[in-house]
């Protein structure tokens, strides 16, 4: 007889193992399916997230800016002799790094009794009489299905991902040695995270974006700023870009034509490609399952992410919505919730970005440039790390911090940084945001002193052009 479950969730990336563990703490049996493999063959669990994205990139993203400290910055504090990169001990740590964030998965798991079933799940049947899941010559039986299945790295026509010479994600993170010259197409987050380690470690990185704008979903202002930083940190990105032609021999041959439309060809030893992502919907049998999916092949939800399906919900990178982890996690969440019978609530809106750079770049809210297509009435106030002691005590003054606020009710439309630390700093503003509050209202609560963070206070403050530091 198939096993019976009230929950079972396919695909343990952060938003699938977190609505398991919350289905199981809300007092459901609970299963997840996932068919993510590790050294050896062993299952991984954590998804693209924990075993190719977020979570080995910034551990390269530490380990390459430690090294270019160490080379370019630690004179002003210790004198450092005789370094040496030592690439394979870099790329043996992320391993590790991925590797405890995989068992701490399997641990959450058992304390949870959520039961993990190794291989790729399929959907049988699904409908008000119940669902049934097949993995692995097994079937599940369940009342309700959550898919998360995540996303997989879009490809460029006619250059095919080898993880060799044209690589993903996935590629980006393994490579053997630190490549002469390494190109990338796609000035994304991606683009920048991976152009950024590789630069500091020794590689002459060219970035080739589409789009006539750099960060264009970044504030202006704040793109702006880190181009220039880039730029002087030896990115070299170029706009408009149309790519023509990719041909790998022994190396990769670009033909692309630049923002003006003149022909250009460059040549990398490696090429990673980072224009976005597909939904991961392979192996799901969502067809003959009735399970439907929109025009851009994404599984479809309502806003509560229930698909056409009864008992089948859709969660993550592989519905509509911003394709960050944090996102999957809060709508895991949220549908183990209602599953419950609890009535959760998500918002988009307070959703947080990260670009984890150097400088880091974070936001929340609006920007200044869709406020001024909506035609909101607005005052902006921005303050430099270079004014704020602790930036100074690190070393790190580079950035800013904005503030966005509705010029008759001062309630908080956005805030964008750029800067050390602006990961962290972000969670300040969803708080504030989240609660309504108003730029005062940030401006007159004590933040300790000496911290970065007191930017967001005297930010905060130049809305009403009260900054008390600069």
């Amino acid at each position: 007889m198939a096993q019976t479950f009230d929950v079972v969730v396919i695909g343990g990336g952060p938003g699938g193992y977190i609505a398991a563990i919350r289905a199981a703490q809300l007092g459901l049996k609970t299963a997840c399916i996932d068919d993510w493999k590790g050294a050896g063959g062993k299952p991984a669990l954590g998804g693209t997230c924990t075993n190719i994205g977020c979570i080995p990139s910034k551990a390269l993203l530490q380990s390459s800016e430690n090294f270019e400290q160490a080379a370019h910055h630690f004179a002003e504090h210790v004198v450092v002799k005789g370094l040496e990169l030592d690439l394979a001990q870099m790329l043996k740590r992320k391993d590790q790094v991925v590797k405890a964030s995989n068992d701490g998965i399997v641990y959450l798991f058992k304390k949870n009794k959520v039961a993990f079933f190794h291989g790729r799940g399929s959907l049988v049947k699904a409908g008000s009489g119940g669902c049934e899941v097949a993995v692995g010559g097994e079937v599940l039986a369940a009342k309700n299905v959550i898919v998360a299945t995540g996303s997989v790295p879009r490809a460029l026509p006619g250059a095919a991902f080898d993880e060799k010479l044209i690589l993903s994600n996935d590629g980006a993170l393994s490579i053997p040695e630190v490549p002469k010259r390494l190109g990338i197409v796609g000035a994304g987050v991606i683009g920048l995270e991976m152009g950024s380690v590789w630069r500091r470690l020794g590689s002459e990185v060219t970035i080739l974006e589409v789009l006539p704008a750099f960060l264009g979903a970044a504030d202006e202002q704040i793109a702006k700023e880190a181009a220039r930083i880039f730029a002087k940190q030896g990115l070299k990105i170029q706009l408009g870009v149309k790519i023509t032609a990719v041909n790998a021999k022994k190396e990769v041959t670009v033909e692309y034509a630049d923002a003006e439309g003149k022909p250009q060809s460059a040549v990398f030893d490696r090429l990673i490609v980072s224009i976005g992502r597909l939904p991961n919907t392979e192996g799901l049998n969502a067809g003959a399952a009735g399970l439907k999916l929109d025009e851009r092949g994404f599984v479809a939800v309502d806003e509560d992410c229930r698909t056409n399906l009864a008992g089948v919900w859709a969660i993550g990178d592989v519905v509509r919505g911003p394709m960050l982890a944090h996102k999957a996690e809060e709508e895991g969440a949220a549908v183990a919730e209602r599953i419950a019978g609890k009535k959760p609530h998500v918002d988009f809106n307070t959703v947080p970005w990260v670009i984890y750079t150097t400088p880091e770049i974070a936001w929340v809210g609006k920007t200044e440039q869709q406020l001024k297509a909506e035609g909101v009435a607005y005052r902006a106030g921005t303050f430099p790390f270079m004014a704020n002691a602790r930036a100074r005590a690190l070393g790190d003054t580079s950035g800013l911090v904005k503030f966005l606020a509705d010029a008759g009710t001062d309630t908080i439309l956005g805030v964008h940084i750029i800067g050390a630390f602006a990961s962290e700093l972000i969670a300040e503003a969803v708080v504030a945001m989240e609660f309504r509050a108003s730029s005062e209202d940030i401006g007159i609560i004590c933040h300790a002193h000496p911290s970065l963070s007191e930017a967001m206070k005297d930010a905060a403050l130049a809305v009403d052009k009260r900054a008390l530091n600069i």
